[in-house]
């Protein structure tokens, strides 16, 4: 059966208490409190630096074994390198997160390119070839030239997500790649009837027989994580 993992990008934030997190929650409980009442979290820890084989350990023993972590591309693929001659520091990447891999708690990897980055479709192809097919992937773009077609069909080809992200500058249609489909919801706020179009709309994709990985934007208040546990007990009553 298709699977929802829904969660927040991000959890350690002292600001959600005492919202989410009990006022004097230490912040090394944050984890495992989160996991008792989300199923995943996006982290952007990975963007900027390695993970050390100890941190990706402690997450997997502070949650439970169907906690899945989706992890944001070093930037250093995506906005140094920009996918170009990229192979060699790609395979540090999945080495250094193949703890994750191995102990079958990785979600998908996310690449996200940067506004400055127009389309190069040969570049995107040529990275694409490169990226394991027994992985999850989802790339999200910035620059508007990236949305057409030929993207579209080098995605699919190799069963790559085009990440539904909101964004203020940029309406990426929901043109479905991968077996699975990647969201992220960036608003600040949403209202009961926005929430309840959600769950109409990830109740359709699940139907359609993927999984789905939606991640709320976090913020100074715990409302994204409040979202997502919403969904998922919406979802669990069903």
């Amino acid at each position: 059966m298709p699977q929802l993992f829904a969660g927040t990008s991000g959890f350690s934030y002292a600001s959600w208490k005492p919202g989410f997190y009990p006022a004097r929650m230490p912040s090394k409980n944050f984890l495992s409190h989160y996991a008792e009442r989300l199923n995943s979290t996006e982290v952007n820890y990975t963007f900027r630096q390695l993970p050390k084989q100890s941190t990706l350990e402690s997450w997997v023993n502070a949650t439970p074994s169907h906690f899945v972590f989706s992890l944001k591309a070093h930037m250093r693929l995506t906005h140094i390198l920009k996918l170009q001659n990229a192979g060699e520091f790609l395979e540090v990447f999945l080495k250094a997160v193949d703890p994750l891999r191995t102990a079958r708690r990785l979600g998908p990897i996310l690449f996200q390119l940067p506004p400055s980055f127009p389309c190069d479709p040969e570049r995107l192809a040529t990275f694409a070839g490169q990226l394991p097919a027994d992985m999850k992937f989802a790339f999200e773009f910035s620059h508007l030239s990236w949305l057409n077609d030929a993207v579209y069909r080098t995605l699919e080809q190799h069963g790559i997500a085009l990440c539904l992200a909101e964004s203020e500058k940029l309406v990426v249609p929901e043109i479905l790649t991968a077996p699975f489909v990647y969201a992220r919801l960036r608003k600040p706020d949403y209202s009961a009837e926005d929430r309840a179009e959600i769950a109409l709309r990830a109740k359709t994709l699940l139907a359609g027989g993927r999984d789905l990985y939606l991640y709320f934007k976090h913020e100074e208040t715990p409302d994204g994580a409040l979202y997502a546990q919403e969904l998922l007990a919406k979802f669990a009553r069903e």
